[in-house]
């Protein structure tokens, strides 16, 4: 095999190894964190590749509150490894929420 079809492969394999281990998880600005953030963690199995609180909260339970928000940052950050922290972005958010934004 050459060099060119080895990288395909590699490449192949590491962008199917990111999607199904990891997820972008967008905090979106509330007060107990302001600014907002996004996080690289490990996936589990209620979590999307690119999710957020409001968008699992939409999923489980067909509307977002602040309990809600609250109680599944809780369980995703404490079940999951972190593995990158980063600023927030809201387009990850909007992707994560399917274009709808939820009031803080």
């Amino acid at each position: 095999m050459n060099n060119k079809v080895i990288l395909a492969i590699s490449s192949i394999l590491l962008i199917v190894v990111i999607y199904t281990q990891l997820t972008i998880f967008v905090v979106s600005p509330i007060g107990a964190v302001p600014e907002g953030k996004t996080i690289i963690i490990s996936r589990l199995n209620k979590t999307n590749f690119i999710d957020s609180a409001d968008a699992m909260c939409e999923r489980i339970q067909g509307g977002v509150n602040l309990l809600c928000r609250a109680m599944v940052m809780g369980a995703v950050l404490d079940k999951s490894q972190i593995y990158l922290r980063l600023p927030y972005m809201k387009w990850l958010y909007l992707i994560s929420t399917n274009g709808k934004e939820y009031s803080s």
